[in-house]
């Protein structure tokens, strides 16, 4: 084996300003290389994100890869794995969260969100195991969201994705358990912060003086500690959400 191929990889599937890079950043301080991804049209601001990342000591590739399509996701595991290392965590955190009434939710709409957060977490999931797998190592974990657990109202498209990828990973976690893969469900349960809170929560800066908003950073170390966790006590799925939301 290589110098370049003994490292050990991390690739987080949908980064944007918040969850996605603060998982990014906490794996590639704790000494992984990590690619991160986003459409190629986000690639400018990806690269930016990376290079924050670098700046603080980390090693980060950034990929313009469409999640959906098959090809470009086994493309893309196929470069990590022969030019960056052999992956240890593959992280899927793509989000796709619209609201639209049920009468206004199109085919067009529908099929969108569940190829963005379901579909696309299945590829995922499928090129981790198929690398993993004879390694009889690695940790896969999804993020979930509310609508992973009950649909609500206006969110249909959104809980039909979320609800379909936490059966992905429950399947997943039956099957690859056993060859010692750790496959983890996390549902953030709660409003992130992040663009979309600041430019919809007017109490913003109140709420996270008081822990009353889920925090990218502290989001971002249950992940490592679900990646660090002894296989005789493996958390699968983990409810993360500040102490004041209703549940």
């Amino acid at each position: 084996m290589s110098e370049k191929n003994a490292k050990k990889a991390c690739l987080v599937i949908g980064v944007g300003d918040g969850v996605g890079s603060a998982i990014a950043r906490a794996f590639a301080l704790e000494g992984f290389e990590t690619v991160i991804t986003r459409r190629a049209r986000h690639l400018d601001e990806l690269e930016a994100t990376a290079q924050e990342i670098r700046n603080q000591g980390g090693v980060v590739h950034a990929r313009g890869v469409d999640a959906r399509s098959e090809d470009e996701t086994v493309a893309l595991f196929r470069e990590i794995e022969c030019d960056i290392g052999p992956l240890e965590v593959v992280v899927f955190n793509i989000g796709a969260n619209v609201r639209f009434p049920i009468e206004d939710t199109s085919a067009r709409v529908f099929t969108k969100v569940w190829e963005m957060a379901c579909f696309a977490g299945f590829l995922a999931g499928r090129e981790a195991a198929k690398v993993m797998v004879p390694r009889q190592r690695g940790t896969i974990i999804f993020t979930g969201a509310t609508a992973s657990l009950r649909g609500k109202e206006s969110f249909t498209a959104f809980a039909a994705a979320k609800s379909g990828l936490r059966s992905v990973a429950q399947s997943m976690a039956r099957e690859l358990g056993k060859k010692n893969i750790h496959v983890a469900h996390v549902v953030c349960d709660g409003s992130i912060e992040g663009v979309f809170a600041r430019e919809n929560i007017s109490d913003l800066d109140q709420r996270l003086a008081e822990d009353r908003i889920l925090k990218p950073d502290d989001i971002a170390l249950n992940y490592l500690h679900l990646h660090r966790q002894k296989r005789s006590a493996w958390t699968h799925e983990l409810d993360l959400r500040p102490w004041s939301e209703n549940w």
